[in-house]
């Protein structure tokens, strides 16, 4: 990946949020409706704090809308806009602490959750980082947490490719030009500004959009009413909300965050993957639910599905790197199915449907009218969205590379997604062979977290054991 002046100016798009991000922006006052996910990056050894502030300050000139904060008009006629934070303050943005007991995974957990529990400053730019010492062994770890109106997770994976040097020694991005700042917004200012430029150029749109209408429609009123009527059955589809009762195991609903990681190896995943004939994101959902099926039995619970959803990417090489480019495929998870070659094949059937819906951006069509509600109204509407379903599952892909910070290796990073109203979330994040798997669950929910853990490992060692040949019996010789 590049990382030249004008690509690192780039990251992030325009100055005005998207009515997708303003949406997701202006509900985070709730906190079923919060979109703060963390990024823990596990380091073999502390890095230097000195050279790491440093970094830091080099890469958030480079980046500018890492030093940008949200706008918000005084009325919702027009949409959020990025604007330079006039009293930027890295040391706000990045802290260290110290673990103050064993320094174990457990510990890191507990810590990495109260982080990604707590809202960020909507005054300032919406990120933090926290560099946690102490961790066992002599490692670190670092933690990382974006609102999501900076990026969905293509685009993270993007800036941390970019922000991290490629060798202890190295220290990326010195001497790169700082790019020239944006004017500076105020709430006014913009909704004077916004609407003004609005107003002159509806008329000028408007008809610009009728004339192409029309064009379409004469030069072929079969096939566009034909495109008009398949788009509508399928935003009925994809709004029909799915058919699947909520889970008794997961019923209760919480404020607070709970975190679990662990690894998984790629190769593994992969082969079983080919050997049901599905991707590697098949495998890693068809897990999930088989972890799932398995803290349902232990509960003494038989469940057949629960209503899920899967993030699907509409990225296009147009776009811009970092920003918001996807949307929500909602599924009725096979939960109870106990074959995972069976699951596998359900999963990928479903997802090959769901990137072909004209419909699955909906809500970027309907997200320019929910953003001019008052945020009172608008929370409560993205709040029962949310609480639709179970499960959330995100595959974020892959790190090219070995990533380094300030003279210390990453060895694991584990993408703690956001859980917004939900009981569970899980990511997975793939760096240096291993599959880094992150659950976000709700503590009121999941009332048997011991048990909850190791039903998830079980259900990845049951997809593994589908790419895992049978020995086969030796006769012996008379």
């Amino acid at each position: 990946m590049t990382t030249d002046a004008e690509t690192l100016a780039s990251w992030g798009g325009g100055p005005d949020l998207s009515a997708w991000e303003a949406l997701m922006w202006r509900s985070s006052g709730d906190y079923r409706t919060r979109s703060t996910g963390v990024l823990v990056e596990i380091l073999d050894a502390e890095p230097d704090w000195d050279r790491l502030m440093a970094a830091h300050d080099i890469f958030t000139k480079l980046v500018p809308r890492l030093r940008e904060r949200v706008v918000v008009p005084p009325l919702p006629l027009v949409s959020p806009a990025w604007s330079p934070d006039p009293n930027f303050d890295l040391s706000y943005h990045l802290q260290r602490v110290r673990l103050p007991g064993d320094g174990s995974m457990a510990e890191l957990h507990e810590l990495a959750a109260q982080f990604a529990a707590r809202p960020v400053d909507p005054e300032r730019p919406p990120w933090e980082a926290m560099l946690v010492l102490g961790l066992e062994g002599g490692r670190a770890a670092y933690l990382f947490k974006p609102h999501h109106s900076l990026s969905d997770g293509i685009g993270l994976l993007q800036l941390l490719e970019m922000s991290h040097a490629r060798s202890r020694e190295h220290t990326p991005l010195e001497g790169a030009p700082t790019p020239k700042a944006r004017p500076l917004e105020s709430p006014e200012g913009l909704l004077v500004g916004r609407l003004g430029s609005q107003a002159a150029h509806a008329p000028v749109n408007a008809l610009r959009g009728a004339l192409a209408a029309a064009g379409r429609f004469i030069s072929d009123p079969v096939g566009t009413t034909t495109g008009a009527v398949g788009f509508a059955m399928s935003l009925r589809r994809v709004l029909t909300p799915p058919e699947a009762a909520h889970s008794p195991a997961l019923s209760g609903r919480g404020s607070g965050y709970r975190l679990d990681t662990f690894n998984v190896p790629l190769a593994d995943l992969k082969k079983a993957a080919k050997a049901a004939g599905g991707s590697l994101n098949d495998a890693f959902l068809a897990a999930l639910l088989g972890g799932l099926r398995l803290y349902h039995e232990a509960l003494s619970l038989s469940v057949d599905v629960i209503p899920m959803a899967i993030p699907v990417s509409i990225r296009t090489d147009a776009d811009p790197m970092g920003s918001n480019k996807f949307a929500a495929a909602r599924f009725v998870a096979p939960v109870g199915e106990p074959d995972p070659r069976k699951r596998m094949a359900a999963i990928h059937e479903f997802v090959a449907e769901a990137r072909t819906e004209p419909a699955l951006g909906f809500l970027d069509l309907i997200a320019p009218v929910l953003s001019r509600l008052p945020d009172v109204a608008l929370t409560r509407i993205a709040g029962q969205m949310t609480e639709l379903n179970d499960l959330q599952a995100s595959n974020l892909g892959a790190i090219t590379r070995p990533l380094y910070l300030a003279g210390a290796k990453v060895t694991h990073i584990y993408p703690m997604g956001p859980r917004p109203g939900l009981p569970a979330m899980a990511a997975m994040l793939t760096y240096e062979g291993n599959c880094c798997i992150a659950v976000n669950y709700d503590p009121d929910a999941v009332t048997d977290p011991e048990k909850f853990s190791a039903c998830l490992r079980a259900g990845f060692d049951e997809v593994i054991a589908v790419g895992t040949p049978k020995a086969t019996p030796t006769r012996s010789k008379k």
